[in-house]
């Protein structure tokens, strides 16, 4: 079974800068496309950023272009998510996710059902 975990997670002043890590473990045969997503307390988790298995296309909601930016790491299956420019409403619990790439088409990249593997969340405080 695949694992999921993410790490980085803290309290950042407003401005700041804060790097996200996640590794998936358990199955070395499949390269998958990984998200971050994130739940903001007493709201819906929502998609912040993804990226393809290769590396070569990333996409991002809106609110985080130009302040997040998502890619893969060297070892295989590892994703980071550099994050600047923190505002308080980036304040929330950030998951990490991973899909293969064989069970899905061309759309999926935001789309939480189509994401098989889950970590547990890492909290992130932005403070004002």
């Amino acid at each position: 079974q695949v694992q999921v975990v993410e790490s980085g997670g803290g309290v950042v002043q407003a401005g700041g800068s804060l790097r996200l890590s996640c590794a998936a473990s358990g199955d070395i045969y499949t390269n998958y496309h990984m998200g971050w997503f994130r739940q903001a307390p007493g709201k819906e988790r929502v998609f912040v950023a993804a990226v393809t298995w290769s590396g070569d296309k990333t996409d991002y909601v809106d609110a985080v272009k130009g302040r997040f930016t998502i890619s893969r790491g060297n070892v295989q299956n590892t994703v980071n998510l550099q994050m600047a420019s923190l505002r308080p409403e980036d304040t929330a619990v950030y998951y990490c996710a991973a899909v293969n790439p064989g069970s899905v088409g061309d759309n999926w990249w935001a789309l939480q059902t189509k994401y098989a593997f889950w970590g547990q969340g890492t909290q992130v405080t932005v403070s004002s």
